[in-house]
C-alpha cells in the first residue's frame, strides 16, 4: 500500500511523480534510489509510477533535462543582459550553476552519461549549437579583450575554466568529502563559499580590470 501523500497542491499524477523524484533523487543520489522510493514519497503505487515511466533511468533523464532547460532558460537572461557588466554576469552564472548543483547535484551525472552516449543528442535537446557565442557576454568579453581589459585569450579557455572550477567539486563530491571529513551540509556550505572565490580566481586569471 502507498504511504500517505506527502506532496501537496493541485497536481497532475505525472507532475506529482516527477515532484517526489527531484526530492528522492537529490536526497539519495540516482544509485541508491529506489523507483519505490519514489512511488511512496508520491503517495501511489509502483504500478501506476512504471505505467507512467518505465524506468528509474528515463525518469531521471527527463528531470535532469527539465532543470537544465530552465536554467538554460534563466542563463539566457543573465548573459544577454546589457544593462549588467562583464563581472556582474560571471558573477550571476557562477552563482546561478552552484544553486542548481547543490539542489540538482543528479546534474553532473546525467551530462557525463549524455556526453558519452551521444553528445550531438544532447546538444540538439538542449539547443546548445551557438548559444554562448551568440549572446551579450561573449560580445562583451570580446569587446574587453580588444580593449586589453582582459589579457588576449580564446574565448572558450575563459568558459571552459569558470565551468570547470564550478562544475569539477560536484563531480568529484564523494571523493572530496571523504577527505574532507564533510557531511552534505558542510559541502554545501563550502560550495556556496565558491559563488564569491571563483569570479575573484577568474578575474586574477583573466587579468579583468
Amino acid at each position: 500500500m502507498a504511504k500517505k501523500n506527502k506532496i501537496t497542491g493541485d497536481f497532475t499524477t505525472e507532475e506529482r511523480i516527477k515532484i517526489a523524484a527531484r526530492i528522492v533523487f537529490t536526497k539519495k543520489g540516482y544509485a541508491a534510489t529506489r523507483t519505490r522510493d519514489i512511488a511512496e514519497a508520491a503517495g501511489i503505487n509502483l504500478a501506476l509510477l512504471n505505467y507512467y515511466f518505465r524506468s528509474k533511468e528515463k525518469l531521471f533523464d527527463l528531470i535532469m533535462l527539465e532543470s537544465l532547460q530552465a536554467f538554460k532558460h534563466s542563463l539566457k537572461g543573465v548573459l544577454n543582459d546589457e544593462k549588467t557588466t562583464l563581472e556582474k554576469k560571471i558573477e550571476q552564472v557562477v552563482s546561478g550553476y552552484i544553486d542548481l548543483l547543490i539542489t540538482q547535484p543528479g546534474i553532473p551525472l546525467f551530462v557525463l552519461s549524455e556526453l558519452r552516449h551521444d553528445p550531438k543528442v544532447l546538444i540538439s535537446k538542449m539547443g546548445l549549437k551557438d548559444f554562448i557565442y551568440r549572446t551579450s557576454f561573449m560580445k562583451q568579453l570580446k569587446q574587453a579583450i580588444a580593449a586589453g581589459k582582459v589579457a588576449p585569450v580564446h574565448p572558450l579557455h575563459f568558459m571552459i575554466n569558470m565551468l570547470s572550477m564550478v562544475i569539477f567539486p560536484f563531480v568529484a563530491s564523494p571523493l572530496l568529502k571523504s577527505a574532507g571529513r564533510m557531511k552534505e551540509e558542510e559541502f554545501n556550505t563550502l560550495m556556496t563559499e565558491r559563488k564569491k572565490l571563483i569570479p575573484k580566481w577568474i578575474f586574477a586569471q583573466m587579468k579583468l580590470k
